[in-house]
């Protein structure tokens, strides 16, 4: 295929094709299911949980006692202050669910604008964005996490502008070095010759031809991210108590994690399946990407 052949609307077809390809990929397949599946928990929390996530019913209960007053179930058991932890989990999943793609997102749009404009501009549109991503960088990522949270307070507002801080470089590099090959395209030098401005070739030109690597790292990326969330809430910078939320689950029961240890494995079991879902699904991306 030519470089000529490779116009926004064959991309289009291209990313029809690489999702009908990813049928093919069981990996994939196997991401997706356990992202599909979170997703519906998330969506159907208010019929899905048993309990309200902040009652009271009964502290330290073991997965699977008797709740006597309501006779119900507690599948999975009671954390320190005697709330169902099943329906934490429930509940928990639309936060790490809403937070963890729309930090990706915003990420996404700030990297890819400073990307686009630093590989296509050159000059010194690149060396300006290219130091100011190099410095932020050049910090721990948590220390920036921290340093953010703890200035402007603990709020999933916060935690968005925390982790769009500090990842957006990462994404502008990555688009950085694809804008910088596709700007020397037939395609490209067509619409220059028609007269379009930088933001359409920039926006229609380059950038649907390099969704491929975009797609797989916006995966990846997702799953640090839920990781990222969780941390925080481990650390007590995530949302404020008593909301539902898995890594502040894990904090709330560390200190009991020899005695109750289901108290903390359950939400940890929660992060790692979510995070697995888009590993796998990254892969199948990745994989399908090879064969198309």
């Amino acid at each position: 295929m030519t470089d000529i052949a490779k116009t926004p609307s064959s991309s289009t077809g291209a990313a029809l094709r690489s999702i009908a390809l990813l049928r093919e990929s069981w990996i994939g397949m196997l991401g997706a299911g356990l992202i599909l599946f979170w997703v519906l928990v998330a969506l159907f929390a208010p019929l899905l949980a048993p309990h309200d996530p902040l009652a009271i019913l009964q502290p330290f209960a073991k997965p699977g006692t008797l709740h006597a007053a309501s006779g119900t179930t507690l599948w999975l058991g009671a954390d320190n202050l005697g709330r169902d932890i099943l329906s934490r989990i429930i509940w928990g999943s639309r936060t790490v669910l809403i937070y963890a793609p729309l930090a990706t997102g915003c990420a996404y749009v700030v990297g890819i604008i400073m990307g686009l404009a630093a590989g296509y501009h050159r000059g010194w549109w690149d060396t300006v964005l290219s130091r100011i991503g190099d410095i932020i960088l050049s910090f721990p990522v948590l220390v920036l996490y921290i340093i953010v949270i703890a200035t402007f307070g603990a709020s999933g507002f916060n935690i968005v502008i925390a982790i769009t801080f500090a990842s957006a470089p990462g994404i502008m590099r990555i688009v950085r070095g694809l804008a910088l090959d596709l700007r020397n395209r037939d395609y490209v030098a067509a619409s220059q010759t028609r007269g379009e401005t930088s933001f359409y070739i920039m926006m229609v030109e380059i950038l649907p031809n390099a969704r491929g690597p975009l797609i797989v790292d916006a995966c990846v990326r997702l799953g640090y991210v839920i990781i990222t969330i969780g941390v925080l809430g481990f650390l007590g910078l995530g949302l404020p108590p008593p909301n539902p939320d898995w890594g502040g689950m894990v904090n709330e029961a560390r200190g009991m994690a020899m005695i109750f240890p289901h108290m903390t494995l359950i939400p940890c079991a929660a992060i790692s399946s979510l995070v697995l879902g888009f590993n796998l699904l990254a892969d199948g991306l990745r994989e399908v990407s090879l064969r198309d």
